[in-house]
C-alpha cells in the first residue's frame, strides 16, 4: 500500500509551501497518495484538493468570528476525511487558529501529526507549547530561534529552513522587467504590497495609495503595485484612489520587490521576502478594532514584521493601526527615497535575513520527516 497522506494549508502563503512539499513527496515516493484542503499550486504537484482554500483566506478575531459556519463545515469535511482514508500521517501547514484544534481530531483517532511553519508562540504566548506537546509530534520550523521553544518542551523539532529559500528570485534583468510594464528606468521605482487578503487590501491599499501619490510630487518617481495571485488586478484596482497611475505587476512581485528603490510592504512573509532583496521598506497593518485590542492583550512582541523580528532589531520602520497615515509614510519613505547614504545602510543592515533564513532544501527535510512518520522512508 502506498502511504496515504492527509494535508491542510489554510492560505496562498501554505498553498505555495505545501505545493513544494507535494512535489518533494512525489519525487522520495511516486506511489503516495495525498489529500487535503489547499489551493492550485498543491492541486498541480498532485494533491487532491477535497476543499479549497480560496474561502478560509481570512484573518483576525473578529474575521473568524463572522466565518465560524465556513471554520465548522471544513472540519466536518476533514473529520469524514480521517476517517473515510485513515492516513498514515497528517500534516499541518501554518494555520494555527484551524490547524491546532484539527491536530486533537487526528491524534483522538491515533494518527501521527507533523506539523510545519510553527505557530508563531514566541509572539502569542509560549504557554501554547505545552499544550501542543500532545498534539503535535514533529515539529518542523523555519526559524533558528524557534528550536530552543520546543525542544524545552521536549517536542522533537527540526529547524529545516525557511521555504521562501527555495522559491525567491528574479525571472528577469531590470532593464527587461522595466520594459515589460512599461516603467521608466530614469525614474526611482516605489513598490506597494499590500498583502494576499482580500480585507487587509480593502483597509491597507488606499492609505498607501495616497502615501506613493504624495511621495511622487517633487521626485522623478513612479509606482509599482504587486499584485497578489489570488487577487487579480480588478479587484486590488478598485483600492487605488482615483487618478492612480500606478502599474499593476502581476506574476512579477519577486521582481518589484528586488529591482525596487523602496517599498511599503504588508506585515507578513512578503516583508522578509523584501528585505532578502535588502530593499528598504516601511512595514503596514491595519486590522479591525477588535482583532487590534484583543491582539494588543495578547501578543507579546516589540515588532510585528517578520523582517525585523528575524534580524533581532528594528530594521526598518513600522506604521500599525492609527500610525499606518499617508503622512507618516511620506516622512519615512521619502527618506529612503532621498538618501542615498541611508538606503544603503538599511540595505547592508537587511542583508542578515539571508543568513538567518538557511540554505534550500526545506520542502525535501519535511517530505523526508513525513514518510519517516508515515513508516514509508
Amino acid at each position: 500500500m502506498p502511504p496515504r497522506v492527509l494535508m491542510v494549508a489554510g492560505e496562498a502563503s501554505g498553498d505555495l509551501h505545501g505545493s513544494s512539499v507535494v512535489r518533494a513527496l512525489k519525487v522520495l515516493s511516486p506511489a503516495v497518495e495525498v489529500a487535503g484542503v489547499g489551493g492550485d499550486r498543491m492541486r498541480r504537484e498532485g494533491m487532491e484538493v477535497v476543499h479549497d482554500i480560496a474561502d478560509l483566506a481570512f484573518m483576525g478575531f473578529a474575521e473568524v468570528l463572522r466565518n465560524l459556519g465556513t471554520i465548522r463545515e471544513v472540519r466536518r469535511l476533514l473529520v469524514g476525511e480521517l476517517e473515510r482514508r485513515r492516513p498514515e500521517v497528517v500534516v499541518l501547514i501554518d494555520y494555527p487558529g484551524f490547524n491546532l484544534r484539527f491536530a486533537r481530531e487526528a491524534k483522538s483517532r491515533g494518527i501521527p501529526v507533523l506539523y510545519y511553519i510553527s505557530p508563531q508562540v514566541w509572539a502569542w504566548h509560549r504557554g501554547r507549547v505545552k499544550k501542543m506537546k500532545n498534539l503535535v509530534d514533529r515539529m518542523k520550523v523555519v526559524f533558528p530561534f524557534e528550536v530552543d521553544i520546543y525542544r524545552n518542551e521536549g517536542i522533537d523539532v527540526e529547524f529545516v529552513g525557511h521555504p521562501l529559500v527555495e522559491q525567491i528570485g528574479t525571472s528577469c534583468t531590470r532593464g527587461e522587467f522595466l520594459l515589460r510594464h512599461g516603467l521608466d528606468p530614469s525614474k526611482k521605482l516605489l513598490g506597494l504590497f499590500p498583502g494576499s487578503r482580500r480585507q487587509e487590501v480593502e483597509r491597507i491599499l488606499p492609505v498607501i495609495s495616497r502615501a506613493a501619490g504624495l511621495l511622487c510630487g517633487g521626485r522623478e518617481l513612479q509606482v509599482a503595485i504587486g499584485v497578489a495571485p489570488n487577487l487579480g488586478k480588478e479587484f486590488v484596482g478598485r483600492f487605488t484612489g482615483a487618478g492612480s497611475s500606478a502599474v499593476m505587476v502581476e506574476n512579477g512581485t519577486y521582481d518589484l520587490m528586488a529591482y525596487a528603490d523602496a517599498a511599503i510592504v504588508t506585515s507578513g512573509t512578503a516583508t522578509l521576502e523584501t528585505g532578502w532583496f535588502g530593499t528598504p521598506m516601511a512595514v503596514v497593518y491595519r486590522t479591525s478594532p477588535l482583532t487590534y485590542f484583543i491582539g494588543r492583550l495578547l501578543v507579546d512582541v516589540r515588532s510585528i514584521g517578520l523582517v525585523n523580528i528575524v534580524a533581532g532589531k528594528n530594521i526598518v520602520p513600522e506604521f500599525i493601526q492609527g500610525s499606518l497615515t499617508a503622512g507618516n509614510l511620506v516622512k519615512a519613505v521619502g527618506r529612503f527615497l532621498d538618501d542615498e547614504s541611508l538606503m544603503t545602510s538599511v540595505r547592508r543592515e537587511l542583508s542578515v535575513i539571508r543568513e538567518k533564513l538557511g540554505g534550500p532544501g526545506a520542502s525535501g527535510r519535511v517530505a523526508r520527516g513525513i514518510l519517516s512518520l508515515a513508516g514509508a522512508a
